[in-house]
């Protein structure tokens, strides 16, 4: 059975030719496109069926009343990044980054929770997923773009993060150009359900001093990922009477506390104390725009991601992309 999506537009797609064209049964279709986890079906068979599904643009008869007149909605999945009790405000700017794109759409984002299902037109996706994961993302869109996902195969955009080449040039401009001779870190490990935040920043960091030779363990202080945290690291820091001359902030909450500990005890910024904080999906307006930080996800990566998915929604591109992008330091008032 052969289909064009520009013949079907407008046309509701009904269960029955979503199995004519997947080779199974109604009822396997109907299972499948319901959760039904009791199907023994195999991952090739259940991905086919949500592809040929969201290519046809099948809705749900209970969802069809809410279709009409709808703008593009493109969900966000940063559970892996981003804890699921913070905002991520970084959602707030990117209407005016798609308006800005030749496809001149009306697009709107939504932040997704794992396990709530919503249906959406696109995905940008952060980290990797398990097979459980996958099979959530696809049912709310078979338009996904990965960043920094571990996917072996070419089903799907994706965006690869040299966090690495960040790290590198961040120390290079540390101890290089401005010589600084030590380097501390305060930071946080947040871990749920499965979920691990902050080890990749701080073992990337520990792995780029001690091939220097310039790793100092009493400077790495690590606790939670809160501004609460990052006050109590700092301060204990400070009391030691052993302050690095650099210290790295591991998120834009660790740095609100760390920061308030440095100026009650009279530290000055950068004359004491060198500062540098990283800084992936923003979850509270920086107080701090002029530091100098190490932006994991630059601006870059949001604009070519909303990019990348909307050739694929709005002008139907079909062959997937594989895009490297750096993570970027940017030069502030502050080291």
């Amino acid at each position: 059975m052969k289909y064009n999506a520009e013949e079907r537009r407008g046309y509701m797609a009904t269960i029955k030719e979503i199995a004519q064209l997947a080779k199974v049964s109604p009822a396997t279709v109907s299972r499948v496109l319901n959760q039904d986890e009791t199907l023994a079906v195999t991952p090739e068979v259940r991905n086919q069926i949500f592809r040929i599904a969201h290519e046809l643009k099948y809705i749900p008869p209970k969802m069809r009343h809410a279709q009409k007149g709808k703008q593009i909605v493109i969900g966000v999945a940063d559970w892996h990044i981003v804890r699921k009790d913070r905002p991520d405000i970084q959602l707030e700017s990117l209407s005016l980054v798609a308006a800005a794109m030749p496809q001149q759409a009306d697009v709107s984002f939504l932040r997704i929770a794992y396990g709530k299902e919503v249906r959406v037109d696109g995905i940008i996706a952060f980290g990797s997923f398990s097979e459980k994961e996958m099979d959530f993302l696809r049912r709310q869109s078979y338009v996904i773009l990965f960043v920094n996902s571990d996917q072996k195969d070419y089903e799907f955009d994706r965006i690869i993060m040299d966090y690495e080449q960040g790290l590198y040039d961040m120390v290079h401009y540390l101890m290089d150009q401005k010589e600084y001779r030590s380097i501390g870190y305060i930071g946080g490990i947040y871990e749920e359900d499965g979920v691990r935040i902050g080890t990749h920043r701080l073992k990337g960091l520990q792995k780029i001093l001690k091939e220097r030779g310039c790793y100092e363990e009493k400077y790495f202080c690590v606790g939670e990922l809160s501004r609460e945290s990052g006050y109590q690291l700092t301060e204990k820091l400070i009391l030691t009477d052993d302050v690095p001359e650099v210290l790295i902030l591991g998120n834009d909450e660790v740095a609100e506390g760390a920061l308030e500990a440095v100026k009650e005890h009279k530290y000055r910024i950068p004359k004491d104390v060198a500062v540098v904080i990283y800084r992936d999906i923003e979850t509270l307006q920086t107080k701090y725009p002029t530091y100098t930080s190490l932006r994991m996800l630059p601006d870059i990566v949001w604009s070519t991601a909303i990019k990348l998915l909307l050739e694929r929604i709005v002008d139907k591109r079909k062959d997937s992309m594989k895009v490297y992008l750096p993570a970027k330091l940017e030069i502030g008032d502050s080291a």
